[in-house]
């Protein structure tokens, strides 16, 4: 989509939950402060074995730590006990999608959706489609446009609007984000593709303009303040742009690109 690897699209719709719970009655207490984290989750997971929100913090922790071999362990042992769970093949997607491995993960997500075809699991498949140029993301797009879930019509739109952009059709993807906009104006994620297809027809201003809209709208989202210190960088505005990926790494410490883009421009500031 850009001249620099972007971060994962499908990550915003396969975000594994971490949820916190306490004990009261049926409850889990989980507040076991000063223990080791992973023995406490296995310890809990082993007192409540039918529990897969538990399960799923295990993964999550893992995947936090950047061990998806592990959190692909635990994710498989669910999945051979539990084959229809439709949820965990998607979030085995999400897992393979972020260690790099892209034939895995759309097989997973094709499993989540031929189980259950929830628009969520849809669009994880769709834009993965959509980031490989698969022609099947048109196809996901307008299965999806036939829901009557709410939000359907912006994310078949949306994986279109990928599809064009990775294609090439950069002219064809903002009308397609455009039109994601004028559902929901406040969708972040439709700003920021839309300003990474202006970022690359080298329409540094007119894509800034988009980010700050997103940045807005949602103060914490660390890709808008990222691909707005990549626009300040081509527009020679270094300040903005340290500022800018500053920004990002106060929202997100571990966001390797901004970490990189900002080492890189503080070595010869």
């Amino acid at each position: 989509m850009s001249v620099t690897m972007m971060r994962p699209v499908v990550y915003f719709i396969c975000i594994l939950s971490v949820i916190a719970t306490s004990c009261s009655n049926n409850e889990v207490k989980t507040d076991h402060t000063g223990e080791d984290e992973e023995s406490r989750l296995r310890s809990l997971v082993a007192q409540y074995p039918d529990s897969l929100l538990l399960k799923e913090n295990l993964v999550q922790y893992f995947r936090d730590n950047g061990d998806y071999t592990r959190a692909l362990k635990e994710t498989n042992q669910v999945l051979e006990t539990d084959t229809l769970n439709a949820r965990f093949f998607n979030i085995k997607g999400t897992l393979y999608f972020e260690n790099g491995d892209t034939a895995n993960a759309i097989s997973a997500f094709e499993k989540a959706v031929s189980i259950n075809p929830l628009p969520e699991y849809i669009l994880s498949l769709g834009s993965l489609y959509a980031q490989t140029k698969n022609p099947l993301a048109l196809t996901v797009a307008d299965e999806l446009l036939k829901s009557t879930v709410v939000d359907a019509q912006k994310k078949a739109l949306f994986i279109k609007g990928l599809y064009f952009s990775y294609a090439g059709d950069k002219i064809k993807a903002i009308a397609l984000f455009n039109a994601c906009l004028k559902i929901d104006y406040r969708d972040v994620l439709a700003y920021r593709e839309k300003a990474i297809c202006l970022y690359d027809l080298n329409k540094y201003a007119t894509a800034i303009d988009e980010l700050q809209k997103a940045v807005t709208i949602q103060n914490t989202f660390d890709e808008g303040y990222y691909w707005l210190g990549r626009c300040y960088e081509k527009m020679g505005n270094s300040k903005a742009a340290i500022d800018s990926y500053r920004l990002a790494l106060q929202i997100d410490p571990d966001y390797r690109e901004a970490k990189d883009a900002l080492q890189k421009l503080e070595a010869v500031n």
